[in-house]
């Protein structure tokens, strides 16, 4: 007699689900199996990914283990360029240009673990993508396709001969015969469309699928305008007699802020600074390590601010002793009562000198309820580099508290933050010191104007001016910017910065 047979023991599981937090790593293991020499994600794009859209991710998994992927996100694609890059549709791998509200869903990638081809993988993940489509009423499906065997075939045929071969089934290429299978058909072909597939000769087949059951939205309206106003301060330095009097000063310009409606408040570098004015007199060094014991009375005060008026507050900068080093660090107090830090990384000659400040390692990009922001200090807009990796990090907006004593200073950060406006497609603010503290050694004299900066171009400001102040004034400006106008602007400007770069000549690299 034999034994029943205990199908528990011969039971697999294979499933389609979304992609979570916890699968990034394997999702990147899996990604180096499956492009052997192209750049990977990195952490920070998976996030941003499910972040922003959790629906278009998706796995498939197999006994627990990851065997395939896929991301998308969903575009307007009639407001993006035919012959667009890989790079410009994704934001640099962020997804940060997804909208909830657009036509159609755009694929980005699939991988199917090598091992476990011939079980229909990618099939189900074509699937999963059409499930999406029809649960959202999208129209279509776009790919940028890959054909990675041309690279077998480029000394003899065109792209485009390449392309006609496969799908007259006389070549068999891996992704174009797959997708070609699945119902999508021939766009264009795009060139340098993934700088690092090299199998592909950098080119693309730009596929769709439309979706039979979509229903035309009569009464949609496209969202035209994605403001955010932003107040910034040019902030008198005076002598004040208590953190009292500095706090009543403070909340003024929050309030100030707060009656325009608006959705930032930006305050200069070195802002409390103005408490050594009624502290005792010591040398410099001495000075900044009695300033840093005030740390946790700055924080809860913008703290408390940023949730009491409903706004998001650049908080300055401010000394702060850590492992008894001394930073200079700028703020970001969110109206939720969240906070977080940006320390500047490029210290001054004279900060070093007179105060012995360290540096900072890392470039942050912080997620707002108005988008992604950087904060780069001061000196820090002086570096073409810092701004170029915050924004290929998603920043939209970079805020830099600033504090000189002359014209000249001054004059170099206004007019490099005008620059970093026009080289990344991004918004620029500043906000400075004026005024004077007599009794305060390094401190004693303040030059400064503030201002809101454009891209110079069609649809934005003027000179690429939103607005400043006057200089040596206290006073604020406030003005609008546009996100949407930005993002138009990326994409359709009289020239793309961002998109014309030459990769294949230079590059910035991040080390962190």
């Amino acid at each position: 007699m034999t034994e029943e047979i205990n199908l528990e023991k011969l039971n697999k599981s294979i499933e389609a689900r979304q992609m979570e937090l916890r699968d990034i790593p394997e999702i990147i293991e899996l990604q180096k199996i499956c492009f052997p020499g192209m750049e990977t994600w990195k952490p920070e794009h998976l996030e941003s990914h499910i972040k922003l859209f959790p629906r278009g991710q998706m796995v498939i998994e197999y006994e627990g283990t990851i065997i395939g992927s896929c991301s998308s996100l969903i575009i307007n694609f009639d407001e993006y360029d035919d012959r667009h890059t890989w790079d410009g549709i994704t934001e640099n791998g962020y997804i940060t240009n997804h909208n909830d509200n657009g036509h159609n869903l755009y694929g980005i990638e699939v991988m199917v673990h090598p091992d476990f081809r011939g079980m229909k993988v990618g099939q189900r993940l074509y699937e999963a993508r059409r499930e999406i489509a029809y649960e959202l009423n999208l129209k279509s499906i776009i790919i940028g396709g890959r054909i990675p065997n041309y690279h077998k075939y480029q000394d003899e045929l065109t792209p485009r001969e390449y392309v006609n071969d496969v799908i007259k089934h006389k070549i068999k290429d891996p992704v174009l015969t797959f997708q070609y299978m699945n119902g999508f058909t021939l766009m264009r072909i795009n060139p340098n469309y993934l700088k690092d597939d090299l199998k592909s000769s950098k080119y693309a087949t730009l596929m769709e699928w439309n979706n039979p059951d979509y229903v035309p939205k009569s009464n949609i309206h496209f969202k035209t305008s994605d403001p955010v106003r932003i107040c910034t301060v040019n902030y008198m330095m005076r002598k004040i007699d208590s953190f009292e009097e500095f706090a009543n000063q403070i909340e003024y310009f929050v309030d100030v802020a707060y009656d325009a409606e608006s959705d930032f408040v930006v305050f200069p570098e070195l802002l409390t600074t103005q408490l050594m004015s009624f502290d005792e007199k010591r040398n410099p060094a001495e000075s900044i390590r009695q300033l840093t014991k005030y740390t946790d009375q700055y924080i809860e005060m913008f703290n408390q601010f940023a949730m009491r008026y409903n706004i998001n507050i650049i908080g300055g900068s401010h000394f702060v002793e850590e492992d008894d080093e001394i930073y200079n660090i700028s703020f970001l107090f969110r109206r939720d009562g969240s906070i977080e830090k940006q320390y500047k990384i490029h210290v001054t000659p004279n900060e070093r000198r007179w105060w012995g400040i360290s540096p900072g390692h890392k470039i942050e990009v912080f997620d707002t309820d108005c988008g992604k922001i950087a904060i780069q200090i001061c000196y820090d807009s002086e570096f073409p580099e810092m701004a170029r990796i915050a924004t290929e990090k998603g920043a939209k907006i970079i805020f830099t508290p600033f504090s000189t004593e002359d014209r000249q200073s001054y004059l170099r950060v206004k007019y490099c933050s005008m620059a970093r406006a026009i080289e990344n497609q991004i918004y620029t603010v500043t906000s400075g010191t004026c005024g004077n503290l007599p009794q305060t050694e390094n401190m004693d004299i303040q030059y400064s104007g503030s201002g809101i900066y454009s891209p110079s171009d069609f649809g934005f400001a003027r000179d690429g001016i939103v607005g400043e102040t006057g200089e040596n004034v206290e006073m604020v400006v406030i003005g609008d910017v546009d996100l949407e106008v930005l993002r138009r602007g990326r994409e359709n400007g009289t020239v793309r910065q961002l998109r014309d770069r030459r990769h294949d000549l230079y590059q910035v690299n991040y080390k962190r």
